[in-house]
């Protein structure tokens, strides 16, 4: 899709305009893939990473807010674990090509892709599934990357907020909830209710398990699908390891029939959601605890 290029390539261009643009590596990489992966499959299982999930509370989809108190607990959890001293680690400076090194081969992929755009689906080839047009996708996509990278958004944060005192990036999510509202209903393309909604399911119990997974994990690789998008591009490297676990956990949902349907969920996904989140909060808890037998010593 030309919007992950676009989100990717807007931060970097964002942070190189004004200067800032610096690589940095260091925190955990390790961690960022692995829940990363995590990530991925959690979504998959949901049908939708968090900025998706707030597209479809937008939309009226109530099976989503049904199963948004899933992913406040999973960030409650994390909240939890860091407030005992989990800490996904700090980046430091690093040298310019570590931060362009994932970047690069996503220009890569692009050019790759432009050229398969150019030349057509070929003979065995059927056609491809509707979407919107590749050049307002990249554009929007790059105008969104800029946006992203000045607000910091993150929607791991906003699930923090509910904890918290600061509400700043919870409001910031409520006004992106409002903003894909209206533009569904002006446009005729809300569909409110249970039933029938765009690729979604009524396995309300795994929807909400499978995003507290999400956000779990989106608070021990240290932020949100999205946010590790973002931060890719503004050239953190051990995010664009978080950006490569969640494309693993893609790969593996649709290889092991972990990805649900639109029929529901399937038996392989509702036990990794289960192995997932046992492997979380085990991580988590010992990470926490360690940190703080070591503040006392």
């Amino acid at each position: 899709r030309p919007e992950i290029f676009g989100v990717v390539f807007g931060a970097l261009l964002w942070m190189a305009i004004r200067g800032k643009w610096q690589a940095r590596s260091g925190s955990h990489a390790a961690t960022r893939f692995f829940f990363g992966i995590w990530m991925g499959i959690g979504s998959l299982v949901f049908l939708g990473c968090p900025f998706r999930m707030l597209q479809r509370l937008g939309g009226l989809d109530l099976s989503a807010w049904i199963a948004l108190p899933g992913f406040i607990a999973g960030v409650g959890v994390g909240l939890f674990f860091e407030k005992r001293g989990y800490s996904v680690g700090k980046t430091q400076a690093a040298p310019a090509p570590v931060g362009l090194l994932f970047p690069g081969l996503m220009l890569l992929a692009g050019v790759l892709w432009f050229q398969g755009q150019l030349a057509g689906p070929g003979p065995d080839v059927g056609p491809p599934p509707p979407h919107a047009p590749w050049l307002y996708s990249l554009g929007i996509a790059l105008v969104a990357g800029i946006l992203l990278s000045a607000t910091r958004f993150c929607a791991v944060t906003a699930g923090r907020q509910v904890f918290l005192k600061d509400r700043r990036m919870l409001l910031a999510s409520l006004a992106m909830l409002i903003g894909f509202g209206l533009v569904v209903l002006t446009t005729g393309k809300a569909v409110p209710g249970i039933e029938g909604q765009p690729a979604a399911h009524t396995d309300h119990l795994w929807s909400a398990l499978a995003l507290a997974l999400v956000g779990l994990c989106g608070c021990l690789a240290g932020g949100c699908p999205v946010r590790q998008l973002v931060m890719t591009g503004e050239g953190n490297a051990d995010a664009a390891m978080a950006v490569a676990g969640i494309l693993v956990g893609g790969a593996l949902s649709h290889g092991f029939a972990l990805a649900s349907s639109g029929a529901g969920t399937t038996e392989s996904g509702r036990l990794a959601i289960v192995v997932g989140l046992a492997i979380a909060v085990v991580y988590g808890a010992s990470r926490s605890m360690l940190a703080s037998a070591k503040g006392s010593a």
